[in-house]
């Protein structure tokens, strides 16, 4: 008993996807063209002001400001690699908006190669790298 639909040169894997999509097209056939990055821009970035006083200098004073802690933030969504591709293109967007240069961004996460390692450090640039593109076109 074979199905046309499942060829045998797929793997378990592929074969799951083809299911989930062929699942998805029959509860909502909109959900064939969805892109979950695009979902993305319903985020607003927050201005720097509103995150050094949520998550910065609101608690203490001499405390961390917004760059360093989404700093820390993004050295940390790079260790999960690819389980992290909105929140490290959202950070690296927040990132941008509180100061941080591209190369600050670019050595934090080229820092985390020596624990995350490479694969997952080339993730997370590549997800930077696609922000500040997109950043450049925005600031046309």
């Amino acid at each position: 008993m074979t199905d046309p639909k499942m060829p045998f040169d797929k793997t378990p894997f592929e074969l799951m996807m083809t299911q989930a999509q062929e699942m998805a097209k029959a509860f909502n056939p909109a959900l064939e063209s969805f892109a979950p990055k695009e979902f993305e821009k319903l985020w607003p970035t927050m201005p720097k002001d509103i995150m050094e006083f949520w998550f910065g200098k609101g608690m203490s004073k001499d405390g961390l400001d917004a760059k360093t802690r989404l700093l820390l933030t993004l050295a940390g969504l790079t260790m999960q690699g690819a389980q992290a591709d909105t929140p490290v293109r959202m950070t690296v967007r927040h990132l941008m908006e509180a100061g941080a240069t591209k190369d600050e961004i670019a050595e934090t996460i080229a820092h985390m190669s020596m624990f995350a390692g490479i694969p997952a450090m080339t993730r997370a640039m590549e997800l930077a790298r696609e922000v500040m593109e997109d950043n450049k076109d925005d600031a046309k």
